[in-house]
């Protein structure tokens, strides 16, 4: 009898807990650890934000769901890894064996790493969780009442900027909505060396569409940008040039404000043991997503290791899509299971990028296969399918993690509506 423990059940934990219940006998025990009771659908945060959702439309409780399918759950925050003799270690002073752990654990967000940035203590809103985009909704009604200069974007070290682009096109729309529009000067701010580069050197020619979509909505942009220090009146970017020098400082009003902040690994990582973590405390893990140094111990999603494409005058990491992590999914899968049958792990997961990002009445869908250049397939297209497919996604992903169902979503539709055959797990990444 094998014991597997998941810690995580976001988007990757809950569907690894699924795909694993489904992939072994009942001989063997599968459970899961969360610091938070219920599930939520992080990509709707933005729809959240303006109003558009309400958190219960995509959040859900855990515990119900993960029994009806014999995973036990555990409401409990994980506080420390023994990998030499498998346990971890709880919160509240308990302590669970393992044969197999999985690390699905999602970012710490370090809003501390610039002063003044985040919505705990700080002058700009977030919506990397569906608690701050509560928040960030409270300050987008009463900002409406009494509109302002809007700033939007992320800020230096950051590797997901999907959401930021998304939330400038979604507020662009609500205010236009509102008839607003022509109140609220926008202004969108980026470490990246381009607008469209997203960590990734580009997706097709990301730069531009998504230049000539912010031509058209009158949203001004700051690339290079690094942003110095927030206050409750302005938010300071000094603007650097190809080669990192200061080219221009900048500062803009702080009416309503939402920055991406940087990740890095979770508190459970601090003492965490020497080759499991990097500097930043991401997971490092081998070509099957396994630790090198704890072979038993497998990582998933925004926690792992990914060095950056490439130098930039500002830092920008490199950004875990959906795609990704559903392979990761599924390589653990395939891989947790040869072990418990006697075989050796083979299967890797295939790094492959596509995004649907909403732009509130359109979108445009990215394609990168693999997700770092040089590549087969690259591509980014603008249309209205891509608004009605991100809804129509996350009401089926939503089905799907309440019923239990772990099916390759990506894999199976995605792909197929985008005129791609079906990626092989055996392919080059």
């Amino acid at each position: 009898m094998a014991r597997v423990v998941i810690v995580g059940a976001s988007t990757g934990g809950l569907p690894m807990a699924y795909d694993i219940r489904k992939a072994l006998s009942q001989d063997h025990e599968v459970t899961v650890v969360s610091n938070t009771a219920e599930f939520q659908f992080v990509p709707s945060n933005p729809w959240v934000a303006v109003g558009w959702r309400k958190p219960e439309d995509i959040t859900f409780p855990l515990e119900p769901a993960l029994v009806r399918k014999g995973i036990d759950f555990i409401h409990c925050a994980a506080r420390h890894i023994n990998a030499e003799h498998n346990q971890l270690l709880l919160s509240d002073g308990r302590v669970l064996d393992y044969d197999y752990l999985v690390l699905a654990t999602g970012p710490k967000l370090t809003f501390d790493e610039v002063e003044g940035l985040g919505p705990n203590g700080g002058f700009t809103n977030s919506i990397c969780t569906t608690g701050h985009a509560i928040k960030a909704f409270d300050q987008w009604q009463t900002f409406c009442e009494r509109p302002g200069h809007t700033v939007v974007g992320a800020v230096q070290g950051v590797s997901c900027f999907g959401p930021a682009y998304e939330f400038a096109m979604i507020m662009d729309k609500d205010l236009r909505k509102r008839k607003l529009r022509d109140r609220v000067p926008m202004t969108f701010i980026t470490p990246e060396p381009y607008i469209g580069h997203m960590g990734l050197g580009g997706v097709g020619d990301s730069k531009t569409l998504l230049e000539s979509e912010f031509r058209q909505r009158h949203i001004n942009w700051i690339c290079n940008a690094k942003v110095t220090r927030i206050t409750s009146e302005a938010i300071y970017v000094d603007e650097l040039d190809a080669q990192g020098a200061l080219l221009k400082q900048h500062e803009l009003p702080n009416t309503f404000s939402m920055l991406m902040p940087p990740f890095k690994g979770v508190d459970l990582y601090d003492d965490a043991p020497q080759g499991l973590v990097n500097p930043r405390g991401f997971v490092q893990v081998d070509a099957f997503n396994r630790n090198p140094v704890f072979p038993n111990i497998y990582a998933l999603g925004v926690g792992i290791a990914i060095p950056p494409l490439e130098a930039t005058p500002v830092p920008v990491g490199v950004p875990k899509t959906g795609l990704m992590i559903e392979g990761m999914v599924t390589a653990i899968c395939a891989n947790i299971k040869a072990e418990t049958e006697g075989r050796e792990p083979q299967e890797q997961a295939t790094w492959n990028t596509i995004c649907l990002a909403d732009m509130g009445d359109t979108g445009v869908a990215f394609v990168a296969l693999p997700q770092l250049p040089p590549r087969n397939v690259t591509w980014a297209r603008k249309g209205k399918w891509v608004h009605l497919a991100k809804v129509a996604f996350e009401k089926y992903f939503l089905h799907n993690m309440k019923n239990g169902n772990a099916e390759p979503v990506y894999q199976k539709y995605i792909l197929k509506m985008l005129g791609i055959a079906r990626i092989r797990s055996d392919e080059k990444k």
